[in-house]
């Protein structure tokens, strides 16, 4: 996403997005920011990257509403992807060996997690 700027109470700030998706059975798309001196960190990365994000869930009320951030504070570069994932942004969720969380209830794991 493009590199966003502008100056508030403290001063100047810049904010940074980005879309990583994950290696899920279902890959979910995610959208993290990195802010001020953190942003520069996604221009040593590449479309198709593995990486694993570190980052912060806050959720603030306007007006009735409530919007949500993932705010980014660590970006660790896993490797390239694989040819099946190419062109994809997308974290590492497991260490090796791991499996991967499951959200089904039932013993059927081929069955839709909803």
């Amino acid at each position: 996403m493009p590199e966003q700027s502008g100056t508030g109470k403290a001063g100047p700030w810049t904010k940074q997005e980005f879309i990583i998706e994950t290696q899920d059975q279902y890959p979910r798309k995610v959208c993290f920011n990195f802010w001020n001196e953190k942003a520069g960190v996604l221009k040593t990365l590449q479309e198709g990257d593995i990486v694993k994000v570190s980052f912060n869930a806050e959720s603030r009320d306007y007006n009735g509403r409530w919007y949500t951030d993932l705010k980014a504070w660590k970006l660790e570069s896993q490797g390239k992807s694989s040819g099946d994932q190419q062109g994809k942004v997308v974290p590492k969720n497991k260490e090796e060996g791991e499996e991967p969380p499951s959200f089904t209830s039932a013993p059927d794991a081929d069955d839709l997690p909803f």
